[in-house]
């Protein structure tokens, strides 16, 4: 080989022999991704259709041949049907991790930024004001499917109860009691088929919800909606059994009876009794009055869950153990998350009432080599905790609970610090009242030695990031962002990643940014000013159109002489060297770990179901449905422990590893992370600019017919990304707004796409 050949390149480029291997790749994985998503709507759509046809003798008869021809294997009946109604959604899970591994980030940011103009479904309000909030037109359509499943489900089981009627000689007091319970029966089967979809949203870090897009707390949304759904039929279920028991004049016999083989009553009526708690503690009225209260009756979904399996037995219950399986495995894999405590690095009450806390987290590292002809090098991006602006986090204090978490929206943009991530908390009820006490009483960053200590007086765990996958607030040239109060948090974390991505010429769309912020007082126009947004991005006026619109509604005049703010803003530094942040076991960091920890959970949960049938049920002639069910649940929660546990002490010691190269790297370095660690000069300059751009209003609200009319004289015919983050009154002004713009638009007019950016439990 002589010294030429050995310094030629081993895949060949476009420069040798005109072939692209970049180029080949990206249509490769291109087209693997539209042949995975083209399989899972397939799938999904036929797993959707026949559950909605269920009820219908057609398809409910082809369901019956299926089962005799099936349950000789292995599995038996329960095999059977779990591959019918569970197995589904476990196998889009699959192709939902291939996909989101095909999916880099560069690759999804440069094919979501576009500049189309059309409405969408997802951000066109239909319904502002209403029982369900704001609607949209996508949200709808799911409204009104669920809603003709329930009707159409009834409908058909009324008429087959009433066939069976026909085929017995019966009086009519017979009658009566016969089809009381068979509707009964048929309202417990329509729950259970809506079971199959309650726990779905409320697995906060699954793939299914990262491949839709779905943030969690517009999931939690749909999990209110179907949970009022499936509680209102299980409730019909048992009141129907209840009342032709009572007319039979044996109702107390039939509650305590617990069947070996059948139904066993009592275990449902203790489930029953747990999701009554449950709905009734999570109704407005009591969670808006007592939080605490609904958070912990919450925790006997445990109840509900292990109870329903052991009343119906493990074949019925495989109907609705998909979804459930995959909140399990979410489920396990938080409370491994936030068993870790995290440093705080500071904790400050401002004079608003609101409290900052900034956490530790692990650097998002990048390691890569170039790509030369003579030395090929695979580029590996390591993104140890991967979020974006938009993320909520869980937090929970375990001097003030060891049960209760509270979501926030992150305050600061992924790119403001490799180590750090802040959080705004407006002090409103007992838990944030106690939490600033105990901040009060910590101690006080009085010396530069303190500041780099962690806060001694609160311990910290984390659950999340969350949220969406993709940042839906670069893929607007034209954003408007109404805050109400706190609200404003989430707003200057997406104004920083802006300033960021601009500076940094990464992909970013917005150049034109209105912020319309109505607050009570001034005490709290700080929040605003703590941003140096001239230390991000120097001379990003040239670059960002930025104009603050805000409304002190409570003061009819500027309290402060000469219209100035006093800022308040911590100081303080720590080191680089980061051992207590937030752990990256979560289900929206690295898909490739996550991944590993779904599909190694989902075989151990199959062979352990079919070993024990095999080894155990079958051996030794059990036979009992309540005992059965118990242990397809017990194989349900401890796949994920055993081995899903082994990816998670790997996961571990990735991390550790990951960690201590960080470290090593960059020991010695210290960041500054507010603005008293710039330079005076070029903190006063910013704050200058955002005060002069920074229109002040006393003593009256915003105007959004006026404000969204001028835009949209002024902005053209664009797509305006609207976001709200505030009280439910405010994000249905905002909505009402957009819908009205949207409908009676000029052709010369902008699209508001409505985006609502609040958790509200």
């Amino acid at each position: 080989m002589d010294e030429h050949s050995a310094k030629k390149p081993l895949l060949p480029t476009e420069g040798n022999n005109g072939f692209d291997y970049g180029k080949f790749k990206s249509i490769l994985a291109s087209s693997t991704k539209l042949v995975l998503k083209f399989t899972m709507w397939v799938i999904f759509i036929s797993w959707a259709t026949f559950i909605f046809l269920y009820p219908s003798d057609f398809v409910h008869g082809w369901y019956e041949k299926y089962l005799h021809s099936t349950t000789g294997t292995v599995f038996g009946i329960t095999g059977s049907i779990f591959l019918v109604f569970s197995a589904p959604i476990l196998v889009i899970a699959f192709l939902a991790i291939a996909h989101l591994f095909l999916s880099g980030e560069e690759e999804f940011q440069e094919k979501k930024l576009s500049k189309n103009l059309w409405f969408r479904l997802w951000t066109f309000p239909v319904i502002v004001d209403g029982p369900f909030g704001v609607v949209s037109a996508a949200e709808l359509i799911g409204i009104l499917l669920f809603s003709m499943f329930t009707i159409w489900a009834v409908y058909a089981y009324t008429l087959a109860n009433f066939n069976i009627l026909s085929k017995f000689q019966l009086t009519f007091m017979e009658e009566s009691y016969l089809m009381l319970e068979l509707t009964g029966l048929r309202f417990g089967m329509i729950g259970l088929l809506c079971l199959a979809f309650l726990f779905l949203p409320v697995a906060r870090g699954s793939v299914l919800l990262r491949l839709v897009d779905i943030p969690f707390e517009h999931a939690t949304r749909y999990h209110v909606w179907l949970g009022h759904l499936t509680m209102l039929l299980f409730t019909l279920h048992g009141l129907f059994y209840v009342i032709a028991w009572a007319l039979q004049g044996r109702l107390l016999s039939q509650i305590l009876e617990w069947k070996n083989i059948g139904v066993a009553n009592l275990a449902g009526v203790i489930s029953l009794a747990a999701g009554l708690f449950m709905w009734v503690t999570s109704l407005r009225p009591v969670r808006r009055q007592n939080f605490e209260l609904f958070f912990y009756t919450h925790q006997l979904y445990i109840v509900f869950v292990v109870f329903l399996a052991m009343h119906v037995g493990d074949f019925i219950f495989s109907i609705a153990a998909g979804g459930i399986f995959i909140f399990i495995l979410d489920r396990f894999l938080r409370f491994c998350q936030s068993r870790r405590t995290v440093k705080v690095i500071s904790a400050s009450c401002l004079p608003c009432g609101t409290v900052e806390l900034v956490v530790s987290k692990p650097a998002t590292s990048f390691s890569s080599c170039s790509f030369q002809s003579s030395s090929h090098c695979l580029v590996v991006d390591n993104v140890d905790l991967q979020y974006n602006a938009l993320s909520f986090i869980f937090l929970q204090v375990r001097e003030l609970s060891w049960l209760q978490w509270h979501p926030f929206s992150v305050s600061s943009s992924p790119l403001d610090g490799q180590h750090h991530m802040a959080i705004l908390i407006k002090v409103l009820g007992k838990w944030t009242e106690k939490l600033k006490g105990r901040i009060l009483n910590g101690p006080k960053e009085d010396s530069v030695l303190e500041s780099l200590q962690p806060h001694a007086n609160i311990t910290v765990s984390v659950e999340g990031p969350y949220g969406h996958e993709s940042p839906y607030h670069l893929m607007y040239e034209n954003l408007i962002l109404v805050a109400g109060g706190i609200g404003i948090s989430p707003f200057l974390a997406i104004l920083s990643d802006i300033l960021h991505r601009i500076n940094d010429k990464k992909p970013c769309l917005p150049r034109n940014v209105l912020i319309i912020w109505a607050v009570k007082n001034s005490d709290e126009l700080p929040l605003l000013y703590g941003l140096d947004m001239e230390s991000i991005c120097p001379f990003f006026s040239d670059k960002l159109n930025l104009e603050i619109q805000t409304y002190v509604t409570r003061e009819s005049e500027s309290p402060l002489e000469e219209g100035k703010v006093t800022k308040s803003v911590s100081s303080f530094g720590f080191p680089v060297r980061n051992t207590c942040g937030i752990s990256v076991l979560v289900g929206t960091g690295n898909i490739t770990w996550s991944g590993l920890y779904v599909i190694l959970s989902t075989i151990g949960f199959v062979l352990s179901v079919g070993l024990l049938q095999t080894f155990y049920i079958n051996a030794f002639g059990i036979s009992s449905w309540w005992y059965k069910g118990l242990l397809f649940v017990a194989c349900m929660v401890g796949s994920p422990i055993i081995f899903g546990g082994v990816v998670v002490g790997l996961w571990h010691i990735w991390e550790r590893k990951t960690s201590a190269k960080e470290s090593d790297e960059d020991d010695g370095q210290k960041i500054g992370i507010m603005q008293n660690n710039q330079p005076s000069a070029q903190k006063e300059s910013s704050e200058d600019y955002t005060a002069a751009s920074n229109s002040i209003r006393y003593g009256r609200r915003p105007d959004f017919q006026e404000i969204f009319g001028s835009i949209a004289e002024r902005w053209s015919d664009v797509d305006v990304g609207v976001m709200v983050c505030g009280p439910p009154t405010l994000q249905t002004s905002i909505a009402k707004e957009c819908r009205s713009q949207s409908l009676r638009r000029k052709s010369n007019h902008p699209i508001f796409h409505f985006n609502s950016h609040s958790f509200d439990l």
